[in-house]
This record gives C-alpha cells, structure tokens and sequence, in this order.
C-alpha cells in the first residue's frame, strides 16, 4: 500500500514538473522583446511586418497604407542608417525606450513610451518620429561648400581649380524673332533645332536670359571679334566653372567634372547634390571626390503642412570645407614627355625610385578636359569615340607586351635562384630551340654577344640567352618570383590600372612557353607603372616603394625581393646598356650623371612567320645617383619601321635633360 502511495506521489510530482515546464516555455514574449522585434523590423525598411505587429483595437490605429506610407517617407527621405534602442524602463505593460538614428544630418535621439498588450504594439504618433502630428512632413535643409577644391602638382602650380567662364545666351524680347537663329546657330556650333528646343521653354519670359553655351575666355573674345553682340538679342555673362590650365597635358590624370544627371543623384541621394551639382568625372576629380567637394552641412526639420517648423530634429555643421588635393606630379616634366609623345599612341610613367611618388603620367593621344566642363558638341563627342587613335583611353592603365624589357627581372630572379652565373659563357647562339620537339619553333636574336654572359646579354638584349635561362630558372621559380613581385595582383595606386599577367588563365605550361617568358614574350603583359616600379629595385636594394600620385602616401610596397648583391649585379649591366657604345640605350648617354636603362621591343604578330604585325617600343630609364632620384618608363604603339626602342630612347632625351637641369638648379 505504501509503495502504491509512492507510486502515485511520483506521477503526481511528474506531471506537475511537466505543467510547470509547458507553463514556463509557454509565456510568450516580453514585452521588451516585442518593442526589440518592432524596430529590428524598422531597420529591415519590413514596414508592413511592423504593421502587423499593431493592436487595432486601440482609439486610433492608422491604415496599413498610410503607416507604411508615413515611414517610408520618413526614414527613407532622411537616409536613415544604425538605429538603435535602448530599453530604459517598463511599467504597467508600457515600455520606455531610446531611440538613436544616424542621418544625413547627423544623429536624432530622443524618448518614447509605447504600450504593449497580448504582444501587439499599441500605436503613438511618436512611434514614427519625435513630435509627428498628422499631415506634418519632413524638410531638409542642405548648405553646400562654395568652392570645390583646387588639385594642384608638387609645386603648387594649379591644375584644376574654379574660375570663370562665360555664358552665351539670348533674351527672347530682344530677339528679332527667329530670323537670327541660323547665324547665331553657326557661331555657337549649335544648329537652329537646338535654340527653338532651349527657347520654347515654359518658364522663359521676355526679358528672360537664356543660356544657350558656355565658353572660354579665348573662345568669347572671338565671338565678340565676330560681333556675335551685335546681334539682337545675344548676351555674354560671366559664370563660374571648373578650369583646367593645362588641358591635355594632365587630362587623363586631373580628369573633369559635369553636371550630375539623374543616375548620380539617385546614387548620391542625401549627400547635397542637386540638379546644378557638378561631380568629378575620371581621374583624381572623381578618385578624390569628396574630399574636393567638402562635406555638406545641413539640419532636418519637422514641418507642418504650412512649412513652419514644429522641431528641429537634428543639424549637423560642416565637419569638412572643400581641400585641396596635392599630386606628386611635376608638371613641368609632365609637360615635356606629352611634347614628345602628343602624335603618338604613348603611356609614360616617371617616378621618384626613393619614395614611390610618381612625377609623370602621360598619356596619348589626349583629350581636353576644358570641352568636357564646357560642354562638347554631337559631333566633337562622337569624333572622340570614333577615333582610332583611343584619346579617351588613359593607356597608363593598360597592360602591354614588354619585350625585353623584361629580361632584367628574368636576370635578377636567375641570380636569386642561383640558376644563372653571371660569367658564365653559354656561347653566342642566332637561332635556338631546345630540341627538336619545337619544330619549326626558334628563339632567335639580332645580338648574340661574345663571350656570351649575363652582363653582355643585357648589353646587346640577346633574346636566346634569356630563353635559354628562363628554362634554367624553370617554372616553379619563375612563377614564384613573378608572384613575389605582385605581378597578377591588384596594382595598388590611387587610379584603377589594370592587372599585370604572366600567363592566361587555364593555360597549359610549355617549355616553349616559358622560354618566351624569359625574354618578355609568351603571354606576359605589364602595367607600365608596375614595370617602373619593379625597375627601382635596382637601385633601392632590392626593395619597391608603393607607386603613389597624391602626396603624403610614401611607404614599401614590397621588401627586399631581390639579393642587395642580385640588384648590384643587374644595376651595373643596366648602366653597361647605356655607357657601351653598342648599348642599346647609348643614344642617351650622358657624361656627367650615371644612367642605368633598358630599351624593349615587343612583337605584336598572330605568329613567327607573320611580318605583318606591329611592335611596341620601351625604354626605361633611371639615375643611379640618389641627388636626382628618377625613372622614366614610356611605351610606344607601332614603332616598327620608325625605329623600333631606338625611337623611344631619342624622344626620352629631352624631357630627362629638362628635369635634371631642373633639379641640378
């Protein structure tokens, strides 16, 4: 009987333990969770899961229309990113809590109460915003910086800064009608469909002034000579626009701006531009954009339907004026190098090999920046697109076939991995292939030196040696060293240039292959500012400074890649290139400063037999004294025929001659 007591005690004890736990899991949520739940929805932009989250029962619960209406207005038109609560009290079901929302004009905080029951949120006007009263809306008041930022070269010689321009219109009283408009059509490179298009404009009174072009000082000057003015009706004001002193000399770096159109302000929104905003276009215009912008100011306001202000929800000051941006670019020589290059289809690099900073970036052909701010016509913007010769395309981006300009790196890792003596004499070879499995395959060159060394073949560019000793170095070390060098990678600067490769994706490894690596063919492609960079090395010890073109940014991009005693051994072959009078660089020797260089030229054919195909000409260049630090890389499109690298090494002459001059001052 005892036991059956037990027995039955036990059950008894059993499920009420069991009740208790349902009774415990079976709660539901907290109120503080249910008020937590509602504005992680609010963070989502779920406006319609948060309406479900309402009680209806309570006096005044708004349609889902309207609710969801109300916040997206609200917290999208105010850009409103990391809110955040802070639960601070709960008493009879009502819960006190903080709210913090980051803006477009800095942070609104403040207090609210909000009931919960039967886990429902029982609405208030406040739940949507501090102070919100029906039919009230938002304002933002936004205050942009007047001026945008100048970009200036090393020097402080401007390159880019606000400055006036001059603003051709018409005023429609004045007009003789339409009568004139085919001649003023014809000075303004416009045509008559255009000015009765801009004329018929709703909001053009009589005495309205109607912008028709804006031009340059130069430009009016001869519009006046012409006595455009003397044509009812035309009339010449003075505006403010961006101004580009050395045009197409530094376009493709400085960039230019524009007006936004409707793509930028939808990506921009909430950021303080508007339909008369312009925005940096290419190069460090646009690299560098908000810095030369300046940060907006602004405050957000409650507003009721008559625009009186019913609170102020937060206001934020300017954090940022407008800076200037100071390059590292000298544009003296900037200038020189485009003298020499303008005709051709060219992409020159000088850095400073000491700190990475890049003195010149050239690129040509060029465009002008100036049409672009000034506003370009159908046709000078299709003549522009439809050239051949690519003058919108900075080909300091691109990457090229390097040639032999690649044979002082395949050297310096032959060193590094001991599969190259320098002495040794591999014997002078024209024509070479390793064996008969290349068929009708064959290395050949037009300078087989002897003795036929390391510093010989870098002297006279022996295509066969290099060959040879990239099979040597093999393709495990090679490749190693490429990727040691970063060549593959993200090159980083502060414009977008495209990756280096020292071999297509997917393909298969020949010894053939290889063979053509060593010499700068196969399927290498280089960045010219990469080759420059990695060309320092051999004055800086082994190490490479980060290529960099704003000022303040010098630091090691890669260290002691090569041997001090790698980098001596090749430094003193590149000084042979130039001082030998064979050399191919010697048509720029000097007697008085030390120059290390390496002329390349690349075969641009479909195969060994094609004699169609092109060739790009290199040639680097680069002092050896640390007074005046220098290295200039340029790259030539179609030199065959005119010279080949020889033409290269003839043009680099004066620009280097006007820099140390320069520096020597």
């Amino acid at each position: 009987m005892k036991d059956k007591k037990k027995w039955i005690i036990g059950i008894s004890a059993c499920v009420l333990l069991i009740v208790s736990v349902f009774f415990v899991f079976n709660q539901g949520k907290s109120n503080e969770q249910v008020v937590t739940e509602y504005f992680e929805l609010l963070k989502k932009k779920d406006y319609k899961q948060m309406y479900q989250m309402l009680n209806p029962k309570i006096v005044y619960t708004p349609t889902q229309k309207y609710f969801v209406e109300k916040y997206k207005e609200f917290y999208e038109e105010i850009d409103a990113k990391n809110i955040q609560i802070k639960i601070l009290d709960e008493q009879d079901s009502v819960i006190e809590y903080l709210i913090y929302i980051d803006t477009l004009a800095g942070r609104i905080t403040y207090r609210n109460k909000v009931g919960v029951k039967d886990e429902q949120i029982q609405f208030n006007k406040n739940l949507i915003m501090d102070g919100y009263t029906d039919g009230c809306k938002i304002k933002i008041t936004t205050y942009n910086p007047e001026k945008r930022g100048r970009i200036l070269d090393r020097n402080g010689k401007v390159l880019a800064e606000d400055g006036k321009g001059y603003s051709v219109g018409l005023v429609k009283g004045k007009l003789n009608g339409e009568n004139d408009y085919g001649q003023i059509a014809q000075y303004l490179e416009t045509d008559v469909e255009t000015l009765q298009k801009k004329m018929s404009a709703s909001w053009i009174n009589d005495d309205s002034f109607v912008p028709i072009k804006t031009v340059s000082e130069a430009t009016k000057n001869d519009l006046i000579n012409k006595n455009i003015l003397g044509i009812n009706g035309v009339k010449i004001s003075t505006v403010s626009i961006r101004t580009y002193p050395y045009d197409k000399v530094a376009s493709h770096i400085v960039g230019y701006v524009q007006n936004v159109n409707a793509e930028d302000l939808k990506k921009h929104k909430n950021e303080g531009y508007n339909s008369t905003s312009v925005i940096g276009r290419n190069g460090i215009e646009a690299a560098y954009e908000e810095k030369l912008k300046g940060i907006t100011s602004g405050k957000i306001e409650l507003v009721d339907k008559n625009d009186k202000v019913i609170k102020e929800l937060c206001h934020k000051e300017v954090k940022m004026s407008p800076q200037d941006i100071t390059l590292t670019i000298d544009i003296d020589l900037q200038q020189s190098l485009y003298n020499e290059y303008q005709n051709d289809k060219s992409a020159s690099v000088a850095l400073n090999p000491k700190t990475g900073e890049v003195l010149a970036l050239v690129s040509t052909p060029s465009y002008s920046n100036n049409d672009f701010v000034l506003g370009l016509s159908t046709d000078k913007w299709n003549a522009l697109n439809n050239d051949v010769n690519q003058p919108l395309m900075s080909r300091y981006t691109q990457t090229y076939t390097p040639g032999s300009s690649m044979k002082p790196i395949t050297a310096a890792i032959g060193l590094e991995t001991k599969t190259i003596d320098p002495n040794k004499d591999l014997g002078a070879k024209d024509k070479w292939q390793k064996d008969s499995s290349w068929g009708n395959y064959y290395v050949t060159t037009l300078h087989a030196p002897s003795p036929n060394n390391l510093k010989n073949a870098i002297t006279y560019s022996d295509n066969v040696y290099f060959a040879r000793s990239a099979l040597n170095i093999g393709k495990d070390n090679l490749f190693k060293y490429y990727k040691n060098l970063k060549i593959g990678e993200k090159i980083p600067f502060e414009l977008a240039l495209n990756k280096s490769q020292y071999i297509n994706k997917n393909q298969k490894v020949s010894d053939q292959l290889i063979a053509d690596s060593g010499y700068g063919q196969g399927q290498i492609l280089m960045n010219p500012v990469q080759l420059a960079s990695i060309y320092s090395a051999f004055v800086n010890n082994g190490s490479i400074y980060q290529p960099h073109i704003v000022q303040g940014q010098t630091k090691t991009w890669i260290k002691n890649v090569f041997s001090k005693e790698t980098t001596k051994t090749i430094k003193e072959a590149l000084i042979n290139a130039i001082a030998d009078k064979n050399g191919t660089g010697h048509a720029i020797y000097h007697d008085n400063v030390v120059l290390a260089g390496k002329t390349g030229t690349a075969e641009i054919k479909q195969s060994q037999s094609d004699t169609t195909g092109t060739e790009l000409g290199w040639f680097t260049v680069m002092t050896t004294d640390e007074k005046q630090p220098i290295l200039m890389t340029t790259v030539v499109e179609d030199v065959k025929n005119r010279g080949g690298s020889g033409y290269v090494v003839e043009h680099t002459k004066l620009p280097l001659d006007l820099y140390l001059s320069q520096v020597s001052d």
